[in-house]
């Protein structure tokens, strides 16, 4: 299709997506309406429009249906209570000297073993909240760890954006995992300093209260990690054999083998539909991201920025991160900031960069300001310590100190030193 949206188009339909998400409208709908606008406004004729709204979606249709299968590991490591058990033992391993390098870990490993992220942090709350009361550490500390922790693991994780960001790059799956991981090593260092400021600027003050939901029954630590273990293997067979075992396979049959070696095969009906019940909400959302996504790609956006990137006489592989941290600000989502941005902006990224190097990049780049308030994140962190809006505003800039860091972090080895 030869057809070009005008730069304007697409910046009006963005903005109009953005105001209606952030007025608590549905954000598939949200970026389905900035996208029929932006594609009007922009020049095309209303068939035009819709036709490339359908395209921008097809063309996100094979990593929506990873993710979709993804559910059976998600759903198995979360019903069955693998993830609490993951969690309680990395922050024992650590002992109370170091609680919150070990609330970090606990939810960077979660989320880096496929658990959402903001699933992860619920989950590792409870036993954060009860170290908190302990030892003195405030809520906004105690959530600053879990959300630098919860950062550091989208980087490094299976989960929907970074599916997402190997499939526009034409990347494997877990060579993006891997080359994550400096970055998030750096994000977990930029946690503890970011703690450590905050516990003098908000000491605790009075007792905190408790989730008492306990899961009971927890399987082992050597079953509750097996079904990692055996998605990793799986992935790893490519880079390391050139044997191919895509993710659509690896990760339902981790959750599966997760469930046998817990003993939990007669719940593996319960656990896939919960796993599916917590994919399609993400499905949904990225298939309205891709409509706007192929707005974006049939305007003139890309070029400009490049343009823009020339005329400031800044490199051009920065549109990379550039571009990662504006989408995951729009839609205040990582996963959909990277279905946009990726598959916009990844061809043009990859004739100046590795592709791998600008996939992540561009992924780093999607979880600075991924937290703002019109996306979920933001309230289910603050729901699991009971912190206020007013007291989670307070903890944002931190938030994107940390992402600015892992970014950073990424840029430098990715975009400079390699």
């Amino acid at each position: 299709m030869d057809l070009q949206i005008t730069t304007a188009g697409a910046l009006i339909g963005l903005i109009i997506a953005i105001v209606l998400i952030v007025r608590r409208y549905e954000p598939a709908y949200g970026m389905m309406v900035g996208a029929l606008i932006g594609g009007l406004v922009g020049g095309a004729s209303l068939i035009e429009t819709v036709n490339v709204m359908i395209g921008g979606a097809q063309d996100i249709m094979s990593a929506v249906v990873r993710i979709i299968a993804s559910g059976v590991l998600a759903g198995t490591l979360i019903k069955s209570g693998a993830a609490i058990k993951i969690a309680e033992k990395i922050i024992d391993l650590m002992g109370e000297k170091r609680a919150l390098l070990g609330i970090m870990l606990s939810t960077m490993i979660l989320t880096g073993i496929g658990v959402f992220g903001d699933v992860a942090v619920i989950t590792v709350a409870p036993i954060a909240i009860a170290l908190g009361n302990k030892l003195n550490y405030s809520k906004i500390t105690l959530l600053a760890a879990m959300v630098g922790g919860e950062k550091a693991g989208m980087v490094i994780s299976p989960n929907p954006n970074t599916i997402a960001t190997a499939e526009n790059f034409g990347v494997e799956l877990f060579s993006l995992m891997m080359a994550g991981f400096i970055p998030a090593i750096f994000g977990i260092l930029f946690t503890i300093l970011v703690c450590k400021f905050l516990h003098k600027k908000f000491p605790i003050i009075g007792n905190q209260q408790e989730n008492d939901e306990v899961i009971l029954e927890l399987p082992s630590i050597l079953a509750s990690i097996s079904g990692p273990i055996v998605v990793i293997a799986l992935l790893v067979l490519r880079p390391v054999f050139g044997i191919t075992v895509d993710p659509l396979v690896a990760l339902p049959i981790g959750g599966l083998v997760g469930m046998v070696c817990m003993r939990r095969s007669k719940q593996a009906r319960e656990y896939m539909s919960f796993g599916l019940q917590k994919m399609m909400p993400v499905a949904i959302l990225l298939i309205g991201t891709g409509t706007i996504a192929g707005i974006i790609k049939h305007s003139a956006l890309q070029y400009d920025l490049v343009y823009l990137l020339d005329l400031m006489n800044l490199p051009e592989f920065l549109l990379a991160p550039i571009s990662g941290t504006l989408m995951g600000a729009v839609t205040a989502s990582s996963s959909a900031g990277a279905a946009i941005a990726s598959s916009t902006f990844g061809a043009t990224i990859s004739t100046v960069i590795a592709p791998l190097y600008g996939a992540v990049m561009l992924h780093a780049g999607t979880i600075v300001l991924d937290t703002l308030p019109q996306g979920s994140f933001f309230h289910a962190s603050a729901g699991a310590v009971n912190m206020s809006v007013a007291d989670r505003l307070k903890l944002l800039p931190y938030d994107f100190v940390i992402g600015a860091g892992i970014t950073v972090a990424a840029t430098i080895l990715y975009g400079i030193i390699l």
